[in-house]
Parts: C-alpha cells; sequence; structure tokens
C-alpha cells in the first residue's frame, strides 16, 4: 500500500530537523520538505494553498478561521513562540517608560503579525496602551512598500496608516521620524548604532519572566495547518502530523540537553537550559492544547479586541478534535 504524498512546509529548527533528515516518520505519509522562512512560506500559504501541510503564521489563521474561509485546520504543534518584550525598540531620547507611547508614532511591518498582536497585548494589559491610543505606520523593514498578506477591517479609532513611498520603518526610526519600532525581527544594523534607538525593556529578559510568572503565559506565533480537504479525507492525517512533531520536538530536546558536546554554536547552553527549566518548567516548550489554554484564550481575546478576528473565537473552535489529547506508551 503507497504512502500519502502531501508537501510540507516549515522552518528549519532543531524542533523539525528529526522530519526532515528521516529519524522522525510521519505514520503514512511520503513527506516532501520544504524549508522556508516565514515570509515566504505564510504568503504563499494564505494566498494561494500551495502546501499541503504548513507551519502558519497565527495572527492569520484566526483572522482567516474567523471569517469561515481558512483553507487550513491547525495542529496544536507551536514551532515557534517568543517573548515579544524585543520585539519593541524605541527613540530612547524621547521614550523613556511604556507609557509614554501613548500619542505616539510606531512603525510596524505588518498590522496583523502575531508577535506584534503579543506585543500590542503587552502594551495594553500591563502598561495601559491601547491600539488606538498609537498611530501605526506600515512599512518594510528592509525593503519600502510591504502590504498586509490579508486584507483588515480594523476597529474605528486604529489609526493606521502606510510609510511615505520609498521609506522603510528602520530609516524612519534612524531619522527619527518615529517613535517606536514593533516586529518579529530587529531594526536594519545600521540603525542599531545609533545611539537613541534601543529596546524598550532595558533587560526585556527580566521583564519577561516578571511576566511569565504573573501570568504563566509563553506567547505563542505559529501553528501547523494542515489542508482542511484532506483531515476530512483522511482523519488519521491530523493524529499522525502531531504524533511526528511532538516526536521530533523530543528529539531536539534529548539532543540539546546532551552537553558532553554541545549542538549548538553557543556558550552557556547547559546555564540557559537550567535557567529556562525554573522559569518555565520542564516541559517549557510544551505542545498540544491542555497545558496551553491560558496562553491561547489570552491570544484569542486580544486578537478579536484588536480587530483582527471578525468574531470571537474560542480555544475549542480552532484545533482539529483528532490531536486534542495524546496517549502515552
Amino acid at each position: 500500500m503507497s504512502k500519502l504524498q502531501l508537501s510540507v512546509a516549515m522552518g528549519d529548527y532543531d524542533r523539525t530537523r528529526a522530519l526532515l533528515d528521516g529519524r522522525v516518520q510521519i505514520d503514512g505519509v511520503d513527506p516532501v520538505y520544504m524549508n522556508l522562512y516565514p515570509e515566504e512560506m505564510f504568503f504563499r500559504a494564505m494566498r494561494g494553498q500551495e502546501f499541503d501541510v504548513s507551519e502558519l503564521s497565527f495572527s492569520s489563521y484566526c483572522v482567516k478561521t474567523s471569517r469561515g474561509d481558512c483553507p487550513y485546520v491547525a495542529i496544536p504543534v507551536f514551532l515557534s513562540r517568543a517573548f515579544r518584550h524585543t520585539s519593541l525598540y524605541v527613540r530612547k531620547d524621547r521614550i523613556r517608560l511604556p507609557q509614554d507611547l501613548k500619542g505616539k508614532r510606531i512603525g510596524l511591518p505588518e498590522y496583523q503579525l502575531s508577535a506584534n498582536v503579543w506585543a500590542r497585548a503587552i502594551l495594553h494589559d500591563d502598561y495601559g496602551v491601547a491600539p488606538e491610543d498609537v498611530t501605526w505606520v506600515r512599512g518594510g523593514i528592509e525593503t519600502p512598500g510591504r502590504p498586509e498578506k490579508i486584507a483588515l477591517q480594523l476597529p474605528a479609532g486604529v489609526t493606521l496608516e502606510s510609510a511615505p513611498e520609498g521609506q522603510t520603518i528602520s530609516d524612519m526610526l534612524d531619522r527619527g521620524d518615529i517613535d517606536g519600532f514593533m516586529a518579529p525581527r530587529p531594526p536594519s544594523a545600521h540603525v542599531l548604532s545609533n545611539p537613541n534607538v534601543g529596546w524598550l525593556f532595558d533587560d526585556p529578559t527580566l521583564v519577561a519572566k516578571d511576566y511569565y510568572r504573573r501570568t504563566g503565559i509563553f506567547p505563542i506565533m505559529h501553528v501547523v495547518g494542515v489542508r482542511r480537504s484532506l483531515a476530512e479525507q483522511h482523519p488519521w492525517l491530523p493524529g499522525a502530523l502531531f504524533k511526528a512533531f511532538s516526536q521530533a520536538k523530543l528529539a531536539a530536546l534529548e539532543a540539546l540537553s546532551d552537553t558532553s558536546a554541545t549542538k549548538v554554536t553557543l556558550p552557556f547552553v547547559e546555564e540557559q537550559l537550567k535557567a529556562a527549566r525554573e522559569s518555565l518548567g520542564e516541559d517549557f516548550w510544551s505542545y498540544g492544547v491542555a497545558n496551553n489554554r491560558p496562553t491561547l484564550e489570552t491570544f484569542l481575546r486580544h486578537h478579536h479586541s484588536q480587530g483582527l478576528s471578525a468574531r470571537r473565537l474560542e480555544v475549542d473552535q480552532i484545533f482539529h478534535p483528532a490531536t486534542y489529547e495524546s496517549y502515552s506508551i
């Protein structure tokens, strides 16, 4: 019996590498893997539905799902997670505290990016800076003219304007044309040498650890989606994908824990791993719904309040039901 041949688009991470090199197999599937950068992968998945299985922007997935026209159904595999306190850069010569951003101008590459949903949630929940308190300026980080992947209808009171033609938000921050910068990537390298440009939070790690201690939230950026028509045709497929991605993550964690010869090109690996477990627990990068429900609920609440989802989604509406419960041997 032949296996189901599927195209699988994903990032090149330690937590996916065991799939790519064949150490972990997807039951019943003959995969054709493509390692792509998020911008290309998400654009091609959402505009052309080019892949059978794809890593997806959590935000874009929720936008489309809330409208009832998403071609993918998600499984609770979170290939990208990050505390987005490091995604906020400001003009340090005029912004001293997060509250100083009220009435100011913040550049971003796309309003609906998952990283920006989380960064706005942090500003709103912890510092009282609401989306309508800021003028948002959309533009490319390295090249001008970046559009939104998905057309948006933002709430009244939220001001979103385009950067001037030919301008990047990196250069605008460097010159002081905007007061802040919010993105999953940093500004252009030359901007970071400007002494008046820096992180909003002087010690973002310290602030993020306090955020987790208070909330229990480790922000989720990306999910894995399987083409909805395939999941309907092959009910076993979502569970097989969840199992394989979970096994690949376990292989990565086992390698990370083997410090006889570190597998990553980074010093202080043992110390960092110990700190992560002390701050976030042994299963610090968990997959599945149960352990991540507070994080998911927080994202969905803000996604709707920021005007991105057409209706308030519930956690139980966004993942394939076959992937809610796992089994052990």
